[in-house]
């Protein structure tokens, strides 16, 4: 028998994160940060993180953004759930992060406060630009939701 990837144990992961919506003389901005990926290039995504003990999904994701962006916010509502798989060299993930639209409350932008120190940089990017700053097709898709949940809560 070969060993391959799906013989790798398979190991669950939960993390919560989302955008932090700031507007500014009637234009909504988002806090991105930029990580490095693995092949050592810049990357630009939403702030998230893994759960902590009995951390709720939300408390993770206020904690996280807290920690990644300095900013503090309060949550508005679930976006979404992103569910995904990836294979490392010791096993296989089924990963589900999920993310929420926060309304921003208090801090300054800053990657200080990122105790994994895996955040280089933090951003205020105008919410109508992020999507082409993003890295990740589904954190794009997060955004269109915002979007659209902003502007349409704006036409009713």
């Amino acid at each position: 028998m070969r060993a391959g990837r799906s013989h790798l144990p398979i190991s669950a992961e939960t993390s919560a994160g989302g955008i932090v919506v700031d507007v500014r003389d009637g234009i909504p901005y988002a806090a991105l940060i930029a990580r490095r990926n693995r092949a050592g290039r810049i990357e630009w995504c939403l702030p998230k993180g893994h759960l902590e003990g009995s951390e709720t999904p939300q408390q993770a994701a206020l904690r996280e953004v807290a920690e990644e962006t300095g900013i503090h916010g309060r949550i508005i509502r679930h976006l979404a759930s992103i569910d995904y798989w990836f294979s490392g060299n010791d096993r296989r993930v089924h990963k589900v992060v999920h993310h929420y639209l926060m309304g921003y409350e208090s801090g300054t932008i800053s990657v200080d406060g990122d105790p994994d120190h895996e955040a280089e940089e933090a951003a205020w990017v105008p919410l109508r630009d992020v999507s082409r700053q993003l890295a990740y097709p589904n954190e794009r898709r997060i955004v269109r939701i915002a979007l659209d949940l902003l502007y349409r809560d704006g036409r009713d």
